[in-house]
């Protein structure tokens, strides 16, 4: 896994008559950064960061309460028809993007949400919001009933049992899901190519995407664009790597 990352770091310092001359696997001679600047300048990277900075971001908070609400109803609740909603939800989960991108084509168009952030946050987020429904209606299941029971005696509500007791002790998991749906977010490539067209609006993937297939760069400022694209979710990852490892720990200690 590091090694693929380290080649395309190496080749994204390497001017392009030294990639032609000593290949993909040798040592630059010095840090060349051309490629990287002409990159960031040619597609407006910053901008594209700060698109999929918003809309991964948006998407990770709102599935995250989104299915807290949703297992809460299914977990604890137990509505009528729970197994049939569960399994609704796990289909939705199958379902390939292709067969979506139709119908929110259309559906984007006709409430005038094409071509803006919010149009892909709201899609990603019901997407995300299935998976994390799936997931925590299993964890909620298990929940303790003699500690909400203990609290509906002291005079506490539904609402209040999920925002005092419920949350808090299911927070490690609710990190774990959040790391995930930002990462997964943020790599998404097929629903903003669909939903997003101009230039203002792109996410970082859909850039890079687009920008390769018009075979505008050489090698050495392809390795900066892969490297530029991945950089943002390894620190993502990195920074709450110890929340996540501490959410995995004690998800499977309990």
């Amino acid at each position: 896994m590091i090694f693929p990352f380290a080649i395309v770091a190496i080749n994204a310092v390497k001017s392009p008559a030294e990639y032609s001359s000593q290949g993909p696997l040798s040592l630059p001679d010095g840090l060349y950064l051309r490629g990287i600047v002409d990159f960031w300048h040619r597609v407006e990277f910053g901008t594209k960061l700060w698109n999929s900075f918003v809309i991964s971001a948006s998407v990770s908070v709102l599935a995250v309460v989104l299915s807290v609400l949703n297992a809460y109803a299914l977990g604890i609740g137990r509505v009528k028809g729970r197994l049939s909603i569960l399994v609704l939800f796990l289909v939705a989960n199958t379902l390939p993007q292709e067969s979506l991108a139709y119908p929110l084509y259309y559906l984007a168009k006709a409430v005038g949400l094409y071509d803006t952030r919010l149009s892909v946050i709201v899609v990603m987020t019901v997407i995300q919001a299935a998976f994390g429904t799936y997931l925590l209606s299993a964890v909620l299941g298990q929940f303790p009933k003699e500690i909400l029971e203990a609290a509906a005696i002291d005079g506490a509500g539904r609402l209040r049992s999920l925002v005092r007791i419920v949350v808090p002790i299911s927070r490690p998991t609710l990190s774990v899901l959040l790391i995930f749906f930002f990462i997964w977010t943020w790599n998404e490539f097929f629903l903003p190519l669909i939903l997003l067209i101009s230039n203002d609006t792109q996410t970082v993937p859909v850039a890079l995407g687009v920008l390769q297939g018009e075979r505008y760069m050489d090698a050495t400022m392809s390795s900066a664009s892969a490297l530029l694209g991945v950089v943002p979710a390894i620190a993502f990852f990195l920074i709450f790597q110890r929340t996540l490892t501490r959410g995995v720990t004690v998800g499977a200690i309990k």
